[in-house]
């Protein structure tokens, strides 16, 4: 329990609000149109039920049915959401292993997620259990540097995805890790791995000018960060300008607020994570208008799910 109390502590300092304008932007923003709220999810592994209430760490914290009701409180307030998740929706808890990725599908559909990408685990079952689980979700998966064209799988998935929200248009993709070395080889078959980085110009490219979208975002499992020159979210946004957001996951950062990197053309992108396992509810406010240039963020919170103080 001390361990929870001492998180939650952390939680309410860290995150009572982040004003990344000032409060008169926030209030602004509240009140007039072209306010978008996205929340968003990573790394889930297959949490159903909330951390048991004499578990070691994270003891009552998490649970699908608790985030979905703090999902449906926010889009009861606010009238433009999306709702993301940067994947690893598998693996880690025995729902997984007996109902095999259909439950979390059927309860995020539930929850009306707009889109996800993939993540390393959510080819634990190999491309045969994938294509067998797909029709439970009623959302997209996004991924723009996995080739599939050679497997079962082959048509199956955009790279992007066009909302039209608030009178403006966000356009989101997915970038997913290198799968060589973190799965089996017979799990993702002839699926082939695209460099993140030259994608990632071109998903901006064809959303910024042939899609005219006014906000992007990238759902990444690559990372948060890494030393050497492994591809991550930070080196990411430091080499392809025109990315507003980067959602993460994979390296389970609990970030206590959206970090910003200067990119090309001094072009600012606000990179987020939220953990993993469902403890939290990353939410970030955008004042956000057709034509707008830049997007303006007024406010991040992190949501804990289910936490009482």
């Amino acid at each position: 329990m001390n361990s929870r109390r001492s998180f939650l502590q952390k939680t309410a300092l860290r995150t009572a609000g982040l004003s990344l304008l000032g409060p008169s932007l926030i209030a602004e923003a509240a009140a007039g149109p072209g306010k978008l709220t996205i929340l968003h999810t990573n790394d889930m592994h297959s949490r159903i039920e909330p951390f048991p209430e004499n578990a070691p760490q994270w003891a009552g914290l998490g649970g699908m049915a608790r985030r979905e009701a703090l999902i449906d409180s926010v889009r009861r307030q606010e009238a433009n959401v999306l709702l993301l998740d940067s994947g690893d929706i598998w693996q880690g808890t025995p729902y997984f292993n007996f109902f095999q990725g259909e439950l979390e599908y059927k309860l995020m559909s539930r929850m009306k997620y707009d889109a996800s990408t993939f993540g390393n685990h959510d080819f634990d079952n190999g491309l045969e259990g994938l294509q067998k689980q797909l029709p439970n979700a009623g959302f997209p998966f996004l991924v723009a540097n996995y080739d599939f064209s050679g497997t079962m799988l082959a048509g199956r998935f955009q790279p992007y995805k066009v909302f039209e929200k608030g009178g403006a248009r966000i356009g989101v993709f997915g970038l997913g890790i290198e799968l060589k070395g973190l799965v089996a080889d017979k799990n993702f078959g002839t699926t082939q791995y695209l460099d993140p980085v030259t994608v990632a110009k071109a998903q901006v490219q064809q959303l910024r000018q042939n899609e005219r979208c006014d906000m992007v975002i990238c759902l990444s499992h690559l990372g948060y960060k890494y030393e050497g020159e492994k591809i991550d979210d930070r080196k990411l946004a430091a080499q392809v300008g025109g990315i507003d957001l980067i959602l993460g996951g994979h390296t389970h950062t609990f970030m206590p607020a959206p970090e910003p990197i200067t990119g090309p053309q001094g072009h600012v992108t606000l990179i987020n994570q939220v953990g993993w396992s469902g403890i939290n509810l990353g939410r970030i406010d955008y004042e956000l208008r057709r034509g707008a240039r830049p997007v303006r963020a007024t406010s991040a919170l992190v949501l804990p799910v289910g936490a009482t103080c």
